[in-house]
């Protein structure tokens, strides 16, 4: 099965094209500028260097956050408009989950972090389990602090949120908290992929006009709504 995967949810870009267990090609940089300009390109970039078009696709996966309110909001209206008009299925991926994803090889809890802004971390907790990802709780925003402070096991953080708030998580942890190199903190399209796969094989896809970003906070728009500001 050939899928087209797409994260915009932090800082970086990424696209990637799988293929069942391979990887067949994936882009990712951190431009500096809003996704809209780059990912098309990105996009163009993986199907040319796979020796693929659109339709030879089988199926498209995007991160759906949380993360930046804008960025998702791009990769998951760029991939819902692909899925629609080429008529093929789409699956929306936690970053989170992603991001743990990548940690596959870590024994024990992984922790994921991903910078909120306003001094606190959206975070989740997983565990693999038979070589299949368990999500232990929810996906929550919180301060650092309170995002590890029940922690009472060794633990393996990663993220952008796990990569700035190192220090502290450390000093509250102690030998507990664990980073792996820098490298693995930024997410890739092809871990959003391969974790959507179980799902396409078992058909439980997404309805496009349904998929919409999970960002667990609130923007400021909808919190100054909210209070008639």
């Amino acid at each position: 099965m050939k899928i087209l995967a797409v994260d915009t949810a932090t800082d970086s870009c990424s696209v990637a094209i799988t293929e069942d267990d391979a990887l067949r090609a994936e882009m990712t940089a951190i431009p500096g500028q809003t996704h809209s300009r780059h990912l098309m390109q990105f996009i163009a970039s993986v199907l040319d260097a796979s020796a693929l078009k659109l339709p030879d696709l089988d199926g498209f996966a995007v991160s759906i956050g949380p993360g930046s309110f804008t960025g998702v909001r791009i990769g998951i209206s760029t991939i819902k408009g692909l899925a629609f008009s080429l008529d093929k299925p789409v699956v929306g991926i936690s970053s989170l989950a992603a991001l743990a994803w990548q940690c596959g090889w870590s024994l024990g809890l992984t922790c994921a972090m991903i910078d909120a802004r306003k001094q606190q971390v959206y975070c989740g907790r997983y565990r693999f389990e038979n070589d299949e990802l368990k999500k232990e709780g929810g996906e929550h925003v919180l301060t650092p602090e309170a995002a590890v402070g029940d922690i009472d096991a060794p633990c393996l953080f990663v993220g952008t949120g796990a990569q700035m708030y190192q220090e502290k998580i450390g000093a509250i942890l102690g030998e507990r908290a664990r980073f792996p190199l820098a490298g693995w903190h930024t997410l890739r399209a092809s871990s959003v992929a391969f974790l959507s796969r179980s799902r396409f094989d078992s058909r439980q896809t997404d309805d496009i006009a349904l998929l919409v970003p999970n960002y667990i906070r609130k923007s400021d728009a909808e919190r100054n709504r909210a209070s008639g500001i």
